[in-house]
C-alpha cells in the first residue's frame, strides 16, 4: 500500500461521508455484494483518475470487493475531498490526491498510479489516457481497455481514434442513457446551482437573468433548476436542433453577444474552449457572476479576464473578484473550473449509483470481451440491468409484454383491421 494525501488523520469523517453514499447507493450495493463472491476482477490491475468524491470511494470499494488492485488519482485539482481520500488510504486503497493541486502535483498524481502498470483505466476527462498515450506509451501493451465517464474526455477520445492515435479500446459510459439522462441531467443541474449558491454564500437567484451556455444533458439540466429557483433563463447554442429545443421549453435564446449585455449569473456546460470570450467579459455589466461546470476550466477565457484587470481579490474561498481596467467588477467562482464539485459535493450519490455502476460492469465486462481499438457505447444489456436495478430499489414495477405483443412488435404482416 502507498498513498499520498493531504492528512490521514481526516480518515474517520471519510468514513462517515463514505457510509452516507454507500446507503443512498443500492445498484453498487447488489453488485458489490455479487462481485465479493464472485471475484470477477482477481488479479486484474486498475488506475483510475476520477473526482475524488465520496460517491467515488464506494466505487473503489466494489472494484476492490471484485478481487481488483486499484490505484486512484484524483481528475481535477479542486475536487478531491481530502477526508474520503484519506478513509481509502486508510483502509488499503493506493491513493495520490488532494484538494489544491499545482498543474505539476497534479500529473505527478496521475503517474503515480500508472506506475503500478493498470490493464484497464477508469478516466474522467481523459487526462489519464491521453498520458498513457502521450508520456507513458511502455505502459500501452498491458492495457486491455478503459472507460470514461464524462462529456469533454469523450469528445477528446473520439478525436483520438479518428486520428487513429487512439492505442486501445475505450468505452464511453458518459454516452449510456443510464449515465447522461441522470447523471447529467438530474445530478449536474442540481449540483450546479447548488455550487453557484454555496460559492457566492446564498446569493439570490429569484429574479436574475441566468445565461446559460451549452444546451445539452447538463445543460438542461442547469436551465431548468435555475428556472425553478426563479430565474429569467436565456440558452445561448450552437447546435440549432438544442437551440430549438430550448425555445420549446420556454427560454428566451440569443447569440452570447447579446446575453452579455443583460447577464446577471453566466454558466458554461460545453466542452469547449473560451466560450465566454474577451469580447463577452467587455460588455458585461459590473456585477456579473461567472461560473464553469464543464469539465475542464477553458470554457471561460481566465487569461483574457486576467489581462483586462488591474486586480483580482479572493473575497470568498471560491469567489474572485476582478476589477477592470474600465471600472467594473465582474466575479469568477472556483477559478473556473466546475463549480457544482469545486463548491459544492458534485452529483448526489442517488444518481453517481447509476453512473459507477456502469464503470463496474463495464470492467467485468472488458476482462471477457475482445473490442476493436477505438470507442465503443457500454452494452445495451448492461445499460438496462443498471436500469432494472434501481427501479426495483426505489420501489418501482414495471409491465411486460405478453407473447402476442412480442409476436406483433416483430413481426409485419398485421396492419389496418
Amino acid at each position: 500500500m502507498s498513498y499520498k494525501v493531504k492528512d490521514i488523520i481526516l480518515a474517520p469523517q471519510g468514513e462517515l461521508n463514505i457510509g452516507w453514499a454507500t446507503g443512498h447507493m443500492p445498484v453498487l450495493g447488489i453488485i458489490k455484494d455479487r462481485f465479493h463472491k464472485e471475484k470477477p476482477l482477481k488479479g486484474v490491475t486498475i488506475a483510475a483518475s476520477l473526482h475524488c468524491t465520496k460517491e467515488t470511494a464506494v466505487l473503489i470499494r466494489v472494484l476492490e470487493a471484485g478481487g481488483a488492485k486499484i490505484a486512484l488519482a484524483g481528475s481535477n485539482p479542486l475536487t478531491t475531498q481530502d477526508d474520503v481520500v484519506a478513509a481509502l488510504a486508510k483502509t488499503g486503497t493506493n491513493v495520490y490526491a488532494w484538494r489544491g493541486q499545482t498543474k505539476e502535483e497534479y500529473y505527478e498524481c496521475i503517474n503515480s498510479v500508472l506506475d503500478f502498470k493498470p490493464n484497464i483505466t477508469i478516466d474522467d476527462g481523459c487526462d489519464l489516457v491521453s498520458t498513457v498515450h502521450s508520456a507513458r506509451t511502455e505502459l500501452l501493451d498491458g492495457v486491455r481497455a478503459g472507460s470514461e465517464e464524462t462529456t469533454t474526455g469523450v469528445i477528446r477520445l473520439r478525436a483520438m481514434a479518428d486520428s487513429g492515435a487512439l492505442k486501445y479500446p475505450m468505452i464511453a459510459v458518459n454516452d449510456t442513457p443510464t449515465k447522461n439522462m441522470f447523471d447529467n441531467r438530474y445530478g449536474s443541474g442540481q449540483s450546479t446551482i447548488d455550487g453557484v449558491v454555496r460559492a457566492t454564500g446564498g446569493m439570490l437567484l429569484a429574479g436574475k437573468n441566468f445565461v446559460m451556455s451549452g444546451y445539452g444533458w447538463c445543460g438542461q439540466g442547469i436551465a431548468k433548476r435555475a428556472s425553478g429557483m426563479g430565474c429569467n433563463v436565456i440558452v445561448t447554442e450552437v447546435d440549432p436542433v438544442r437551440a430549438l429545443e430550448a425555445a420549446m421549453e420556454g427560454y428566451k435564446v440569443m447569440s452570447l453577444a447579446e446575453a452579455s449585455k443583460i447577464g446577471d449569473i453566466f454558466l458554461t456546460s460545453t466542452g469547449c474552449k473560451h466560450v465566454i470570450d474577451k469580447k463577452h467579459l467587455e460588455i458585461m455589466k459590473s456585477g456579473a457572476v461567472l461560473a464553469n461546470s464543464g469539465h475542464f476550466n477553458v470554457e471561460i477565457n481566465i487569461p483574457a479576464l486576467e489581462e483586462m484587470s488591474t486586480k483580482k481579490v479572493r473575497i470568498r474561498p471560491d469567489v474572485d473578484e476582478y476589477h477592470t481596467k474600465d471600472g467594473r467588477k465582474l466575479y469568477l467562482l472556483s477559478e473556473g473550473r466546475l463549480v457544482n464539485l469545486a463548491a459544492a459535493d458534485g452529483s448526489a450519490s442517488e444518481v453517481m449509483d447509476m453512473s459507477f455502476a456502469n464503470h463496474a460492469l463495464v470492467a467485468e465486462w472488458l476482462m471477457k470481451t475482445n473490442l476493436e481499438t477505438t470507442v465503443h457505447n457500454v452494452p445495451e444489456s448492461i445499460d438496462h440491468m443498471i436500469a432494472s436495478l434501481k427501479l426495483e430499489a426505489m420501489g418501482f414495477q414495471l409491465d411486460t409484454l405478453t407473447e402476442e405483443q412480442r409476436k406483433y412488435l416483430t413481426s409485419w404482416q398485421e396492419g389496418t383491421v
